[in-house]
């Protein structure tokens, strides 16, 4: 695991976390990120057909258990923000109908703003590199 990642938490701190989480969600102050920079979340979200339902689903259905680690962020200009990744282990549906268990990389980043908290999830794809999970 790298160095820059973090697993320094307690589960309660993970907890109230996700409670931001579920309140952005619930108040639809959340994005996916599908710009050029994205094309691995547009390419997931398009081969799974998963609508904003579904996303909504799947970050109201993160648990303590899905946490990996933060790291910081590495953009310029960006570098204050801390970024929290899970990985959630969710049936989708591939095009011929068939179920399937897809470990999904999910990094997301809330930041308050004047309106409340608003999350921007940076990644939302299939896991492609090797995670370990802090509680599990």
């Amino acid at each position: 695991m790298s160095l820059h990642y973090n697993q320094s938490y307690s589960k309660e701190e993970i907890a109230n976390m996700l409670k931001l989480v579920y309140e952005c969600v619930e108040c639809g102050m959340y994005s996916v990120s599908r710009n050029v920079n994205r094309q691995e979340n547009i390419d997931f979200i398009n081969e799974y057909n998963i609508r904003s339902e579904k996303i909504e689903s799947i970050l109201n259905n993160l648990t303590v258990d899905d946490f990996c680690h933060t790291l910081q962020n590495t953009k310029a200009g960006y570098e204050y923000e801390k970024l929290y990744v899970f990985v959630p282990q969710v049936e989708l549906f591939e095009a011929d109908g068939v179920a399937i268990k897809v470990d999904i990389y999910i990094k997301t980043n809330i930041m308050n703003t004047s309106k409340g908290n608003r999350m921007v999830v940076i990644s939302f794809h299939k896991r492609n590199k090797p995670i370990q999970y802090a509680f599990r």
